[in-house]
C-alpha cells in the first residue's frame, strides 16, 4: 500500500514538472514607445550616413587642406567674379583662409578669436564677421557629427522621407542640451548628406534667421567622400559658393599656421 502511494505521488510530481517545462514563458505585450522607435530610426540613418562619408576615416580627420574658388552673393545676386582661396583647417577650432592669387589677404580663426592679415598688418576681425563664423562653426557638419552626437542630453528625431535639392532624401533632426537644433537631409540612395539647415534668433532684433548648406559633387579622397561643391544660403538667398580643385587630409598642419598677433598701432605725432 505504501509502495502504491509512493508511486502515485511520484507520478503526480513528474506530470506537474513536465507540464511546467512544456509551457513557454509568457511574452511581453508591452509595445515599444513611438518616441524610442523614432530615435532608433534616426540613429540608424546617421550611422549609415557616417559610414557613407568614410566611417573611421571620416571620424579621424585631424586637419584639412583645400584649394579652390569662392564666390560671394548679396541677396542672392553675385557681387564678385570669384576669388582663389586656400584653406587650412585643424579640428576642432583652428581655421586659416588665404585669398587672391597672391594670397595676401588672410583670415585666421583660433578658438574664439579671429584676425585679418593684409599688407597693412594684422588686426582683430570685425565683431560681426567673427560672430558669423563662430556660429557657422558651432553648427558645422563636423561639429554636429563628431561632438554633438556624443554629448549628454542629445535627442534625435526622424522626420520621414522628403525631397531636397531634387533628390529623394531622409530627414533627421538633432537637438542638443543647449536647445540648438540641426536638420540633415540624407540622400536616400547614396546615404550622403545633401543639405544641412539650422535657425537662430538675432539677439538685437529678435528675428529668426535660417542658414542652409548644400553639398554636391562628392568625390572620394583618401577614403573620405568629399563634397567639391558647397553652397550656403541665408534666409533663402544664396550667400556663398565654393568649388574645390584639390583636397587633402591629415597633413600634420602645425599650430603655428593658426597663430596671429594684432599689429601695434602707429604712434600719433
Amino acid at each position: 500500500m505504501r509502495y502504491m502511494k509512493f508511486v502515485i505521488a511520484f507520478l503526480i510530481l513528474t506530470i506537474a514538472a513536465l507540464g511546467q517545462t512544456g509551457t513557454p514563458p509568457a511574452k511581453s505585450t508591452q509595445p515599444i514607445p513611438v518616441e524610442q522607435e523614432n530615435a532608433r530610426k534616426a540613429q540608424a540613418l546617421l550611422d549609415q550616413m557616417i559610414q557613407a562619408l568614410g566611417g573611421p576615416a571620416y571620424l579621424s580627420i585631424q586637419d584639412i587642406s583645400q584649394e579652390g574658388r569662392t564666390y560671394t552673393f548679396h541677396l542672392g545676386v553675385p557681387n564678385s567674379l570669384g576669388v582663389l582661396f586656400w584653406r587650412f583647417y585643424k579640428f576642432p577650432d583652428k581655421d586659416r583662409i588665404e585669398l587672391t592669387k597672391k594670397r595676401d589677404v588672410v583670415y585666421v580663426e583660433n578658438g574664439s578669436k579671429g584676425y585679418e592679415v593684409t599688407y597693412k598688418g594684422t588686426r582683430a576681425q570685425e565683431a560681426k564677421d567673427l560672430a558669423d563664423y563662430l556660429r557657422r562653426r558651432q553648427y558645422s557638419l563636423d561639429w554636429v557629427l563628431r561632438q554633438w552626437l556624443h554629448e549628454p542630453g542629445v535627442a534625435l528625431f526622424y522626420e520621414g522621407p522628403t525631397v531636397a535639392e531634387q533628390k529623394n532624401a531622409e530627414q533627421v533632426t538633432i537637438m542638443n542640451a543647449r536647445n540648438q537644433g540641426v536638420t540633415l537631409f540624407i540622400d536616400a540612395d547614396t546615404h550622403l548628406p545633401v543639405k544641412k539647415t539650422f535657425s537662430w534668433r538675432d539677439p538685437t532684433d529678435k528675428q529668426r534667421n535660417v542658414e542652409d548648406e548644400v553639398y554636391d559633387n562628392y568625390r572620394p579622397v583618401q577614403g573620405i567622400m568629399t563634397p567639391f561643391s558647397v553652397t550656403r544660403f541665408y534666409n533663402g538667398d544664396m550667400s556663398n559658393q565654393r568649388f574645390l580643385t584639390s583636397v587633402s587630409y591629415n597633413q600634420g598642419l602645425s599650430d603655428s599656421l593658426f597663430g596671429a598677433t594684432v599689429s601695434p598701432s602707429p604712434r600719433k605725432k
